[in-house]
């Protein structure tokens, strides 16, 4: 799988707006914060349940796709600590290990187009749904974002707690179990962002993203 990092782009702390709220929460009250939302996916779900996709690696491109439209969720820090960003971000994202109870991390390069995408990610669920290793990929790429999925229980919050994470700067992301209700279908969806990366304004904004790309799969789930 080539997907090897290229050298992210340093951000102009001259120009940057967000130069004092970086600074402010990054070293003065250094934070993370995390929204969990409930979206509707009932379109979504409808065409799933009539394709061979698998829901799972529609959700992870989902994601994949508004997280690469915005510099704020494809940020990092340089050696120095200076912040930058990836010109790309790859999914990170969890397969269970049902007779061990645990899970395994595996990851696949980004592609806009949702196909292409699914011919490399749908394999690596069934390739690893056994390992008995955190990552039988080896580590991800730096330019890695996670995901991970509870589909056993919807949820309306869910926080991590990250000790000595004030170095993370991209986002994490939890599924959960569908929620039906008044004949619409609802995913749970908490989202870990780093204040230094993000204000609650962005994180707005790329869920909205993601609940207008999701109301009209007929555009991309093939």
């Amino acid at each position: 799988m080539d997907a090897s990092a290229p050298a992210p782009a340093p951000i102009d702390l001259d120009t940057w707006p967000r130069r004092e709220h970086f600074a402010h929460y990054r070293r003065r009250v250094p934070c993370t914060y995390s929204m969990t939302v409930e979206v509707d996916v009932t379109e979504f779900a409808a065409a799933l349940s009539r394709s061979e996709r698998k829901s799972y690696v529609a959700q992870v491109w989902a994601l994949a796709t508004v997280v690469n439209r915005h510099e704020e969720f494809r940020m990092c820090l340089t050696e120095s600590g200076d912040p930058a960003v990836w010109p790309v971000v790859h999914p990170a994202f969890t397969v269970f290990n049902a007779d061990r109870e645990t899970f395994a991390c595996v990851w696949t390069p980004y592609d806009a187009d949702f196909g292409a995408f699914h011919e490399a990610a749908a394999p690596l669920l069934a390739e690893h749904g056994r390992a008995t290793s955190f990552f039988p990929q080896g580590p991800p790429p730096p330019n890695a974002f996670d995901v991970s999925s509870l589909p056993w229980r919807s949820f309306t919050g869910f926080n991590l707690n990250i000790r000595d994470g004030y170095d993370h700067l991209a986002p994490i992301f939890t599924l959960g179990r569908y929620v039906s209700r008044g004949g619409r279908v609802f995913l749970p969806l908490a989202v870990q962002v780093h204040h230094a990366a993000a204000d609650g304004f962005h994180t707005a904004r790329l869920v909205g993203e993601l609940e207008e790309l999701v109301a009209d799969p007929a555009g991309w789930l093939r």
